[in-house]
């Protein structure tokens, strides 16, 4: 509790202090970015294959569970609503094994929609940060990377897959770049001497 006369922690200085605290998952993250960027370059046929495998991999695996789930019971989802997502998973995930080529699409297109959410989520926290860490530029140049790249993938998802992996690939090595930087800035505000 604050005295009087101090201002009351507010939900930006508690989220401040929790990323700052954590600014090492975020350094880790930007480097798991810029090894997957490096390694999409090098390999690029085996990057969209390998997407591809994963989603198909865990479409199944989620429908299988959801459907297990829906044959037992005792959750707090409807046994209809379970069943008709584990269906749904199955049938994606089997669909991605035998047609990989418009699974690829189909996952393009989620990348695409994603990185436009993920990217508008982290311009919105970096501008609620921006009293608690200096030069929050960081993660709003990471977020309008992330816009910007969802926006090019939706409109050109046909442009072919070793050129959208090129895209993906230097996308991540330039945002794992960016939270790298953003990690180090969090470390100097949490190593920062706190006012009394």
């Amino acid at each position: 509790m604050a005295s009087i006369g101090q201002e009351p922690i507010g939900l930006r200085s508690v989220l401040a202090s929790a990323l700052a605290e954590n600014w090492w998952l975020i350094l880790l993250r930007g480097i798991a970015a810029i090894l997957f960027g490096v390694l999409a370059l090098i390999w690029p046929g085996v990057t969209i294959v390998t997407l591809v495998i994963l989603f198909a991999a865990y479409a199944l695996v989620d429908g299988v569970f959801a459907l297990v789930a829906a044959i037992r019971g005792g959750t707090m989802f409807p046994r209809w609503w379970l069943a008709l997502v584990g269906i749904a998973g199955v049938v994606a995930g089997l669909y991605s094994f035998f047609f990989p080529g418009a699974a690829a699409l189909v996952l393009i297109l989620l990348i695409g929609w994603w990185s436009i959410v993920k990217g508008v989520f982290e311009i919105v926290g970096a501008i609620s940060l921006r009293k608690e860490i200096d030069n929050e530029l960081m993660l709003i140049f990471a977020g309008a990377l992330s816009v910007a790249f969802g926006i090019v993938v939706l409109l050109f998802p046909g442009a072919g897959a070793l050129a959208l992996v090129w895209i993906i690939a230097i996308y991540a090595i330039i945002f794992g770049f960016a939270f790298v930087g953003l990690a180090f800035r969090l470390k100097r505000h949490r190593d920062r001497p706190k006012t009394a």
